[in-house]
């Protein structure tokens, strides 16, 4: 849920700040992007350079960047990049300044730009949190959409045990993490993705393959995960790095990915198969590697399993989605698949297309289904994998 999420976090003078440095680190340990802005009082407790160093981004508390060339920390830009604004430690001072719409400070002009979800955390001692005029202010930020994350009760910093002591970092970005997954367009459905070729072996050396690079399965799989999703990601033999989230299972042969389905299906709201599998395997395996002796060489050959056509018709709730890449004839070719191997809806390329196919990081596709076409520009492959999960989330 925070993987790629662009995280601004926002630093108040209070004695909790030193657990900023945490916060950060698990938003990075959870995939996030994170940028730091801190209030003047809030240096007296953590330094900037700690901050940047965990962050991987350089940290802001002014206006001004550079007195010298006039050059200026953009507080717009700032609020527009953001997926969540988070201030914590929200002191009682910075609260009644955020309630009454305050811009006198980058941090404050930066929330009053946020086009984001905006949390806060309070820290302060016992009797400043029961103070009549800090619950008013937190009414008044609740009620323009801020979301507050409720302190804990502990020992304070005076020496007094009550409420008010910040929530513990694991249990803010955990609250963030939850909020996203509250909003997933696709939790509690599983979702299994078959990318890249299959091996068909000849001997220990060759084999029978084709180009496919798993880009687009690997893309569908992110954009999956990231709509909350359970997802199982079946990939034949490519050098991709497994999305954050994504259970993996490798396989090398057709008849190995038709098994690896087979284990996770009956549990599975929807199957996309966007690998390129083999459709010839040979009839024999030589153990040992075949050495070359005549001009000329010829390997039976038999079909491999018919994957989509097997898993279709053990159906029952599941939406299944296959692939077809074609070099002529395309609709046709496709809308014949479709119906041979009772599809739901099939995905359409053509390496005529410019920028589609193979290897490339974009993809041009025409999603059919027995009822309708949907045709779409050329895009990249997350953006292909955005329009594939539409459709999905539609169906459901």
């Amino acid at each position: 849920m925070l993987k790629g999420k662009n995280v601004l976090l926002a630093i108040t003078g209070s004695i909790a700040a030193y657990k900023s440095a945490y916060i950060v680190r698990e938003f990075i340990k959870k995939g996030a992007n994170i940028k730091v802005v801190m209030s003047e009082s809030s240096t007296d407790f953590i330094t900037p350079i700690t901050l940047s160093t965990l962050s991987k981004n350089p940290v802001i508390k002014d206006f001004v960047k550079d007195k010298n060339s006039g050059e200026w920390n953009n507080h717009v830009d700032l609020g527009i990049w953001a997926d969540v604004m988070l201030v914590a430690p929200a002191t009682a001072h910075t609260i009644s300044k955020l309630s009454n719409g305050e811009a006198d400070s980058f941090m404050l002009a930066t929330y009053l730009s946020a086009r984001c979800p905006v949390f806060v955390a309070p820290a302060m001692d016992l009797d400043m949190y029961k103070h009549a005029s800090t619950k008013k202010n937190l009414l008044i930020l609740k009620e323009n959409g801020v979301s507050i994350i409720e302190p804990d009760s502990g020992e304070l910093a005076s020496g007094l045990e009550g409420k008010g002591r910040l929530k513990e970092p694991e249990d803010i970005v955990n609250h963030i993490y939850d909020y996203f997954l509250d909003k997933a367009t696709l939790k509690k459905n599983k979702i299994i993705i078959t990318a890249g070729p299959t091996h068909e072996m000849i001997d220990p050396v060759r084999y029978i393959g084709n180009n496919s690079s798993g880009k687009m399965g690997f893309a569908l799989a992110e954009e999956a995960q990231k709509r909350g999703a359970e997802v199982v990601l079946i990939t034949g033999p490519v050098g991709l790095e497994t999305p954050y989230g994504v259970k993996r299972i490798d396989i090398i042969s057709a008849e190995d990915m038709l098994k690896a389905i087979k284990k996770e299906y009956s549990q599975a709201n929807v199957l996309v198969m966007s690998a390129a599998v083999a459709d010839y395997q040979p009839i024999t395996f030589s153990d040992k590697k075949l050495k070359k002796k005549n001009e000329e060489m010829s390997i039976e050959l038999k079909k491999t399993p018919d994957i989509l056509r097997t898993l279709a018709k053990l159906k029952k709730k599941q939406l299944v989605i296959g692939f077809a890449l074609e070099t002529n004839d395309e609709k046709n070719n496709a809308y014949q698949k479709m119906k041979n191997k009772n599809l739901d809806a099939i995905v359409l390329n053509s390496l005529n297309d410019k920028g589609a196919g193979f290897g490339y990081d974009t993809n041009k596709i025409t999603l059919l289904t027995p009822n309708k076409e949907l045709e779409f520009d050329l895009k990249s492959k997350m953006d292909v994998a955005a329009d594939i999960m539409n459709f999905i989330e539609e169906c459901i």
